[in-house]
């Protein structure tokens, strides 16, 4: 007779090892399925090194006080930038820079590509503003440009040709039950990314299929190039878009299609040229002054310790001048380079939602800032903090460090945004 052991002894651990082998199996299968892409070949990524930003300290106290613009810093203008950033993704994460080229719609890159939603028969594009899209602040663009230095350079990559591209990163969404458990494994043990990633050309290429579509933006509409065939079913998921229904796009701005900017504007018989802009809200560039900010922060503390002057999505942050001084600037001149400062900067809600968690606080800091911060005439209802600017050239260069001199101030009256057609005394 056999000797075999069929007691639960001799079978269970049997079972055990092979359940873990093929657990291991499936796992190691899983990831070779997920592996992360490499960076974009022939290309190299603009903006500060991972883990390094110009405001670390931007809760250090020295902050909430306003110093002489004449005095000397170490060698360095007292009143000067602080820190620059592009938001190539309309409602998405920063791209901080240390020096940036300002083109004829802004920083560059800044603001070129946004989420749009359809609805009501047209694109209507989507920001942090609108109800359930708040995990737009999880969501981080980083640009890549040609190097040619680059080891796998070639003048024929799709890369190269589209003069870059946008890597767009979001959380990576995890399957119900079980079936999450390889990619659970994965992550624990650094073989997988806690994001998931893909990428879009900057420029639609001459011979691609991207059709340009109308948009509304705000009271506007514009054509731009859609990208949504790219989008991938997790971002999709991600953002609680039912892919079947195709509700949801990418779109990229086209430069002969920019928005025109009046209003508030200094004029092409002033400039040489008439102001416009891609995706931003109204105006090329936003400024905002670090001592303003602590201000506000101060009194929100309540509410929220640590309010980040990231929240207000700026694009120049300054240090030097005293809070809210900026609020009387007419024109200046940042690192040589004349600018105007059009108007003030009317908060929207939009700062409630922490760029960090995505999380929107239900009252704060909107409600500091309409407690005190309703200084505009032009617009009683909302508070005011920043300026929005439109240089006086086209192309420029921006740094952080450079100076910030103010060549005139003066009285400030916002104009609202207005439909094709509609008037407003004295406009």
């Amino acid at each position: 007779m056999s000797n075999v052991d069929i007691s639960h002894g001799g079978i269970l651990p049997n079972l055990i090892i092979i359940f873990l082998l093929s657990a291991l199996f499936l796992v190691l299968k899983t990831l070779t399925t997920l592996k992360t892409s490499n960076n974009p070949k022939g290309c190299r990524r603009l903006g500060l090194p991972p883990g390094q930003s110009n405001l670390d300290d931007e809760f250090d106290p020295k902050y909430s006080q306003g110093v002489p613009s004449d005095q000397d810093d170490h060698g360095r203008p007292s009143w000067r930038v602080k820190a620059l950033f592009s938001y190539p993704l309309k409602s998405c994460g920063a791209v901080e820079l240390q020096v940036s080229n300002v083109v004829p719609t802004g920083l560059e890159f800044d603001r070129q590509f946004v989420f749009a939603e359809y609805n009501n028969d047209e694109w209507n594009i989507r920001t942090l503003r609108n109800a359930g899209f708040n995990r737009l602040a999880l969501i981080h663009p980083e640009i890549w440009v040609p190097d040619p230095s680059a080891p796998d350079y070639d003048a024929d990559l799709p890369e190269i040709k589209s003069q870059g591209v946008m890597l767009i990163s979001y959380p990576r969404m995890l399957p119900a039950g079980w079936s999450s458990l390889p990619i659970k494994v994965g992550m624990a043990l650094k073989f997988l990314k806690s994001q998931q990633t893909f990428q879009v050309p900057l420029l639609p290429p001459a011979d691609s299929k991207f059709p340009l579509v109308p948009v509304k933006i705000w009271k506007d509409k514009v054509l731009a190039h859609d990208y949504g065939r790219l989008l991938p079913a997790s971002l999709h998921a991600y953002l609680g878009s039912d892919t079947s229904k195709n509700t949801l796009t990418l779109l990229r701005a086209s430069a002969p299609h920019s928005r025109q900017i009046f209003r508030n504007a200094p004029r092409k018989e002033d400039l040489g040229f008439q102001p416009n802009t891609a995706f931003a809200d109204a105006y090329p560039i936003h400024l905002l002054s670090i001592s303003s900010h602590r201000d506000v922060a101060a009194r929100c503390a309540y509410a929220i310790p640590r309010l980040s002057i990231r929240r207000f999505r700026a694009n120049v942050i300054v240090q030097g001048p005293s809070a809210f001084e900026e609020d009387h600037w007419k024109r200046l001149a940042i690192g040589g380079t004349e600018i105007h400062a059009s108007c003030r900067t009317v908060r929207c809600r939009l700062p409630n939602v922490d760029p960090l968690s995505g999380d929107r606080h239900k009252a704060e800091p909107d409600r500091t800032l309409k407690s005190y911060r309703r200084i505009d005439d032009g617009d009683r209802t909302n508070a005011c903090l920043g300026m929005q600017l439109v240089p006086a050239k086209e192309k420029f260069v921006l740094r952080v460090g450079d100076s910030v001199e103010v060549l005139e101030t003066g009285e400030h009256q916002y104009i609202k945004m207005l439909a094709p057609g509609e008037k407003v005394e004295g406009v």
